[in-house]
This record gives structure tokens, C-alpha cells and sequence, in this order.
């Protein structure tokens, strides 16, 4: 009895006692599940004896919705409307609605009821739709330079509340000005569901440089974050002001080249057929825009152009230069020729620029071409011309071969360095390579043949001295040389230390003592005459010498000596 009492007693202050000043907002998501909390959680005062929902009808009267007491586990469901099956408690004595909807969009009441106290904290329900990427629809299919014209519709749809719509070049935003861009913007509303639409139409006056821009919509919400539309290109059509000619070849252009000559215009779409100017026969192409010059020649040098074909006063012109290069050379190939005959080389160009020459011998660079006036062996060799201009190059070569008889420049000998041997070195010229025979046997140690010029050494060890002959030949003839060569080991002998000069030297200093001595004699045999006829005289006239007796004695010694 006093239970009843005191929960008639709750009612009457329940619709008595003024709600509270300050709401809670709440924001639930479209078609997900609401959690309302009931004081933010806080709603377990001492003596807690129960709480109950409870909510603001569309006709603003109230109506329950449940109630939980403390000694029971499941509430007691109250509401009769739609919410029946869409509402429960939590054990924090939240309220649960389950498939949010914009009817949800109302104040919820939680009612604390305890044995000292009744509280009340109401809460505004919101519930937001986000919007999905918007989408560009109604597009155009191409915009004129200069025009304004409607570039399509930029749409989101079923979304809470409303969105706003923002058009975007080049992620730069557009603003209407009222003359080249004007948008126009919507906003309707689903009656069954309440959510919104929100359509924006956007005219636009393009330019030429707008043949490569991106345009996008963007959707602002105030749940966030904004969605953009996939990104739009327009074609862009605009007349041509201008054509251009290119020549399409490899450079320089040579004779046998083939050369592409294109025309282009500038509008859009650009136009496909043109009119070609070759060397001024007018021809004509469709719905292609090249023409190809096939194994161009000299005489194709010249001024070209083509047009439009509905305007030929819009030209474009260049101007194809065809490289040539014409080069003769005498002699070429094998080349036979005499030591000490001349050669005349001619060369001859012809180039469509200034030609750059270069000669080689033996794939040696040369600074110039020698004068072959008086032709040596030296002079034989692989002569290439190289003739050269830009992106052209001609090569032509002659092989000049130079014969003679050959002929011993020189013959000398010489010690080996440990003056064991003997070493002849014979010195020839002449081509073909001349064949060597030496008058002795002995070691060919070493043999070379450079430009016509050929060495051969001989190592011997003479016994005896020798007179050695070095013979060469060749097809054109031969020559021969002799040298002495004095025995080795007499000089080794007599005196090892004296070369062959040396040995020489002696027999010429021998010579002039055998002089001497032969003068000293024959001037003491007229001295002996001389005082044989004087004695002769003295007898004669019986004069006595005069004299000691020792100087009669030395005399007759000497005359003695002398007669012996």
C-alpha cells in the first residue's frame, strides 16, 4: 500500500517537475543502432529503485517507452508505437534503438527514480546520412572554345542533412560570376525517408588550354570528410589558326633516304586531310596527314609545304638541303712502282658542303700526303683517303709497292762483347727483300727488313784471317762486298787486349823501325866507304895518319865490323 502511494507520488513530480535546462545532443548514424546514454553513464544513485525512458511524440505528447527496475532483470516494455520492437536498455541504463531513421530525430527522457530523489536527464537525438561520392552525370560530349555551354550535373543523393555540392577544376574551386561560370544548385527531399538530394548544374565557358583539364565535384558534409567525383576531361573544340610541316628523316638527309613530310593543325579535332607541295605539283591527301618522299636524290633539294584543304592560304613551308658526296681518287688499288720513279695521286670531291680529308698509311695518321717525286722504299704502304662530311664518309685507298735491285750499304765487323766471336754486320737495300750469301760459315744471329732496308749479321770465329764476302740478291739483281777479318787467336796471342785496328796499328809501327834501322845501316856503309878511299888517298901520297894509337885501334874495329 505505501508502494503504490509513493510511486503515484513519482508520476505526479514527473509531470509536475520542469525538464532540465541543459540538453545532450546525441548523433546517430542512418540505419545503424543508437546508444542514448542516460546521464553519461552516471544513473545508480543510492536507493536506486528503478529508470524508465520515456519520449516526445511527433504531436509533442509524451509516451513511454520502458522501465527497468533494480530487483528485476528485464524491463518492463511500455511503448506501443514503432519503437516496440526497436528499443531496449543497456546495463548502463543506456537506450538502445536499433535501425536508426530521421523519425529518431526527437528528445529522448532517462527517469531516475530512487528512495530520496527523481532526476531527469533529456537527450536530443540527431541522425546523419553521409553522403557517398558524387557522381557528374548529364555530361557534354564536347565544349567550343569561347562558349558557354552546360558542362553536366554534379549529383549525391539520400543523405541527412543536406550536402553541399563544389565544382572543381584542376582541384581549384569555381566560382559563379553570372557570365562564364554560372551554377545552379537543388535540394529535394525523399517523402518516405526524408533523407536529401542535392544536384548542381554547372555551364561553363571553356578555353583552349582547358582541352587538358580535370573537372570534379566535390560533396561537403558536416559528418565528414568530403567526397570527390571521379575526374572529367572534355574535348575542347576549336577551329585551326595555324598548320605546321615537319620533316620526318634522320639528319642530315642523304641521297637514298626516304623523307616523311607531315602537316598539322592546330584546332580540335584536328583536321585529316591536307594538301602537299612537292617542288610545286599540288597533291592532295585524305584522312591521313604525311606524305613520304622515297629514295630522295640531290635534285629533290628544294622548298616544300602543305595546307588546309578547305584553305590553302594556311600554309607551312620548309626547306629539305639532300647531303651528296662524290670522291675519285687515281691510283687506287695495287700500285707497282721503281726506286727513284715518281707518282702522281689525284683526288677529286664533289660535296653538297665543304668536305673534311684525311690520309692514313698503315693505319698510321698523316699530317699531309708526301711528295712522291723521287719514290724510296720507305715510301711503300697501305695508303687510305678518307672523305668526310656530316653523316656521310667515303673511303679509297691505293697500295703502293716500291721495287729495286738491291745494293750493300755498308760491311763492318766487330768484337762480340765477350770477345769470343767475331760479328759481320752487312747493310742492303732493295725489293723484294734481298736474299744474303756469306763467303764463310758462322751463326745468322739476327736478321731485320724495315722500309726496303735489310741487316744481316754473321757471328764467325776465325783461325786464320780471312778475306769475307757478303753477297746479296733479288729478282732484280745483286751486289757483293769483302772485308778482312784477321785470325782471332794469333790477336789473342800476340797481344789479346788489340782489336783488328790495333793488329794493324803494330804492323805499321814494325814497318817504320825496319825503315830505320835499314837508313842507320846504309849510312854507316858510306861512312865505311868514305874512310876506306880516304885511307886509299893517304897510302897513295905516303902520308901517316895522324892519331893515337888507340883511335887506329877503334878504327880498324869499326872498318872490321863494317866488312863483315
Amino acid at each position: 500500500m505505501h508502494l503504490v502511494i509513493f510511486l503515484f507520488g513519482v508520476f505526479i513530480a514527473a509531470v509536475i517537475l520542469p525538464p532540465g535546462s541543459c540538453i545532450q545532443t546525441v548523433i546517430g548514424l542512418y540505419g545503424e543502432t543508437i546508444e542514448v546514454p542516460c546521464n553519461n553513464g552516471n544513473n545508480k544513485p543510492d536507493g536506486l529503485i528503478f529508470t524508465k525512458w520515456k519520449y516526445v511524440k511527433d504531436d509533442g505528447t509524451p509516451g513511454d517507452l520502458l522501465v527497468k527496475q533494480v530487483q528485476k532483470d528485464d524491463a518492463i516494455m511500455s511503448a506501443t508505437d514503432g519503437y516496440k520492437n526497436r528499443v531496449s536498455i543497456a546495463t548502463n541504463s543506456s537506450l538502445l534503438i536499433t535501425q536508426g531513421s530521421l523519425t529518431d530525430q526527437r528528445i529522448f527522457t532517462c527517469l531516475v527514480v530512487s528512495l530520496t530523489n527523481l532526476d531527469e536527464y533529456p537527450v536530443e537525438v540527431k541522425v546523419y546520412k553521409k553522403p557517398s561520392a558524387p557522381v557528374i552525370k548529364n555530361k557534354a560530349k564536347e565544349l567550343e572554345n569561347g562558349k558557354l555551354m552546360k558542362l553536366g550535373d554534379c549529383m549525391v543523393e539520400s543523405v541527412n542533412p543536406a550536402a553541399d555540392l563544389i565544382w572543381m577544376k584542376n582541384n581549384q574551386p569555381l566560382v559563379d560570376d553570372g557570365k562564364t561560370i554560372i551554377i545552379t544548385s537543388t535540394v529535394t527531399k525523399d517523402p518516405s525517408t526524408g533523407l536529401s538530394s542535392t544536384s548542381s548544374n554547372l555551364q561553363y565557358t571553356a578555353r583552349k588550354d582547358d582541352v587538358t583539364s580535370q573537372f570534379t565535384c566535390t560533396a561537403k558534409h558536416v559528418s565528414g570528410p568530403n567526397h570527390v567525383s571521379a575526374p572529367e576531361i572534355f574535348q575542347i573544340h576549336y577551329p585551326t589558326e595555324k598548320v605546321s610541316l615537319q620533316v620526318v628523316s634522320q639528319s642530315p638527309i642523304r641521297e637514298g633516304d626516304n623523307v616523311t613530310l607531315k602537316c598539322q593543325g592546330d584546332g580540335n579535332p584536328p583536321p585529316t586531310s591536307f594538301n602537299f607541295n612537292i617542288k610545286g605539283q599540288k597533291v592532295t591527301v585524305r584522312n591521313k596527314d604525311a606524305y613520304t618522299l622515297t629514295g630522295i636524290t640531290r635534285v629533290d633539294s628544294g622548298v616544300y609545304k602543305c595546307s588546309l584543304l578547305d584553305n590553302e592560304e594556311m600554309e607551312s613551308t620548309q626547306i629539305i638541303t639532300v647531303s651528296f658526296l662524290d670522291v675519285s681518287l687515281i691510283p687506287t688499288g695495287k700500285v707497282l712502282k721503281k726506286f727513284g720513279e715518281s707518282l702522281v695521286v689525284s683526288l677529286e670531291k664533289n660535296a653538297s658542303t665543304e668536305a673534311k680529308v684525311t690520309w692514313t698509311k698503315d693505319n698510321h695518321k698523316l699530317d699531309k700526303l708526301a711528295n712522291f717525286s723521287q719514290l724510296t722504299y720507305a715510301d711503300a704502304g697501305l695508303y687510305v683517303c678518307d672523305v668526310s662530311i656530316e653523316g656521310i664518309r667515303r673511303s679509297l685507298s691505293f697500295e703502293l709497292t716500291v721495287e729495286g735491285g738491291p745494293r750493300i750499304l755498308s760491311l763492318t765487323k766487330h768484337r762480340s762483347n765477350d770477345g769470343k766471336n767475331k760479328v759481320l754486320t752487312c747493310e742492303a737495300d732493295g725489293s723484294p727483300k734481298p736474299d744474303v750469301q756469306w763467303s764463310v760459315n758462322g751463326t745468322d744471329n739476327e736478321m731485320s727488313y724495315v722500309n726496303g732496308k735489310a741487316t744481316y749479321k754473321l757471328t764467325v770465329v776465325p783461325s786464320k784471317n780471312l778475306t769475307v764476302t757478303c753477297h746479296v740478291t733479288n729478282k732484280l739483281g745483286d751486289d757483293t762486298k769483302e772485308i778482312s777479318v784477321f785470325s782471332l787467336f794469333k790477336e789473342e796471342t800476340s797481344n789479346p787486349e788489340k782489336n783488328e785496328d790495333g793488329a794493324e796499328q803494330a804492323k805499321l809501327i814494325v814497318g817504320v823501325v825496319v825503315g830505320l834501322f835499314l837508313a842507320t845501316a846504309l849510312v854507316g856503309l858510306i861512312y865505311w866507304l868514305y874512310i876506306k878511299k880516304s885511307r886509299q888517298g893517304s897510302w897513295k901520297t905516303g902520308e901517316k895518319e895522324m892519331g893515337t894509337s888507340e883511335e887506329s885501334k877503334k878504327l880498324e874495329e869499326n872498318n872490321h865490323k863494317a866488312d863483315v
